[in-house]
């Protein structure tokens, strides 16, 4: 997972805009973003690549640190703004989070079943089940859930 300065403004603003949270609480999300992905997981120096970039103006920059880094791929819920001509000529594919998330539980099914676990335990004002976790993360990601609630018993 990477991300850069833009990047967290963006999220910051879009997070306090479109989903009605908290400054206080998006900055304790960045926060732990950055306590445990930290220093390894900020792009640098890859601005020099943003006017060569032929994908939506607006993200840009984007898939210029996606370039510099030499990702694979890019998570986002706009694809639009990446189309296969864009992302091609540098082996970078653009995936929904629910895409994204489907091709990890190809590989981590188990994992994945145990992290919601753990978040469940994590949450607890109100405490959540399992459950009730992936009830809140089928609204963004349904197929996701669909496919972890599949045999949901032999990961637990």
């Amino acid at each position: 997972m990477y991300w850069t300065e833009t990047i967290l403004v963006e999220l910051r603003r879009n997070l306090i805009a479109k989903n009605s949270r908290s400054p206080e609480k998006v900055q304790r999300l960045i926060d732990a973003m950055n306590q445990h992905f930290g220093e390894m997981a900020l792009i640098h120096d890859y601005e020099h690549l943003i006017g060569v970039m032929t994908n939506d103006p607006k993200d840009r920059h984007v898939l210029a640190a996606a370039v510099h880094i030499g990702a694979q791929v890019i998570v986002t819920s706009n694809l639009a703004d990446f189309p296969d001509d864009a992302l091609e000529p540098y082996g970078i594919e653009a995936q929904s989070p629910d895409e994204f998330l489907l091709h990890l539980c190809e590989l981590h099914k188990h994992r994945l079943a145990q992290i919601i676990v753990e978040q469940a335990h994590d949450l607890t004002n109100p405490p959540h089940t399992p459950e009730q976790v992936l009830d809140t993360l089928a609204q963004h990601v349904p197929m996701f859930v669909a496919e972890m609630r599949t045999e949901w018993e032999a990961y637990l």
